[in-house]
């Protein structure tokens, strides 16, 4: 009974813990009214089943209805928002892997942290729609939760790093047709995070014209591992070093692909050391 009792107090102590450092569970939803260009009705994400057996990574699809999920901190915010894209091949998003464990570690960090649930599958263009419609969203909401509207960045891993590079260098590309007051504001993010970004070049290897960086470009922090079996974004580093723009470019010899924050793997284990303090520099 002792040892039971025991062990119910360290449960109530982490779970204490973890609610000093963040209030969650408030959604946004990004399209009150029509989803642009979308056929389906809305509905909640649905699981995505995978054979993924002994791994602990839970993948959602078929979304219809993109959301924010935030984050608040509710000590020592530091008055800036990162908008995390999950990966999944544009097929699924890896939502805790990817999103939620990520959030809680800017969280603790003093950021304002939101996960984005972006249109898979294979919704390319819905899914810079709605990429671009949270940075508007966020910024339209600055004054209410205390941000400073040029501190709002990007973060993307894997197909959702694609995702975040693509919002990073397209922010004058006009998606879609203006929805609201919200769709005047500038969806131009302030800084770009790209952890193991999916393919940024085509079948001739050269950088996709979208992502062709401009003097307007925010600063980029790049990461991935050597032996990452979906390649390195040298051809993106490159062309943001011909236009002297500022990034950061970390390449470490193991850790392949996938590996979001979780330890026992040297790539997830080295980025947000890294991108702690690049962001403190920033």
């Amino acid at each position: 009974m002792k040892r039971k009792f025991i062990v119910n107090l360290n449960l109530c102590l982490v779970l204490c813990a973890n609610l000093a450092i963040a209030q969650t569970g408030k959604i946004l939803q990004l399209w009150p009214g029509k989803v642009p260009g979308e056929t389906e009705a809305k509905h909640a994400a649905q699981i995505y089943k995978a054979n993924t057996s002994g791994v602990n990574i839970e993948r959602i699809s078929n979304i219809t209805d993109p959301i924010l999920r935030v984050y608040k901190p509710l000590k020592n915010a530091n008055g800036a928002a990162v908008i995390i894209c999950p990966g999944g091949g544009n097929k699924y998003l890896a939502i805790n892997l990817e999103g939620t464990e990520i959030a809680e570690w800017l969280v603790a960090k003093g950021y304002l942290a939101l996960v984005l649930e972006y249109r898979v599958p294979l919704k390319n263009q819905g899914s810079f729609q709605d990429i671009q419609r949270a940075v508007r969203l966020i910024r339209s909401n600055a004054y209410d939760w205390k941000l400073k509207s040029d501190r709002i960045g990007v973060m993307g891993f894997s197909a959702g790093g694609n995702l975040a590079a693509q919002a990073t260098t397209g922010f004058k590309i006009k998606s879609y047709l203006g929805e609201d007051n919200i769709d005047s504001i500038s969806c131009r993010p302030n800084f770009s995070i790209l952890i193991y970004p999916g393919s940024l070049t085509g079948s001739d290897k050269k950088l996709m014209s979208e992502l062709l960086p401009s003097e307007e470009t925010p600063p980029v922090f790049i990461f991935a591992a050597s032996d990452d079996q979906y390649g390195i974004p040298f051809q993106f580093s490159q062309e943001l070093r011909n236009k002297k723009l500022p990034f950061e470019l970390h390449v470490v010899p193991k850790g392949g692909h996938g590996y979001g924050i979780r330890k026992g793997n040297p790539a997830a284990e080295s980025w947000p050391g890294l991108l702690d303090k690049w962001l403190t520099g920033l």
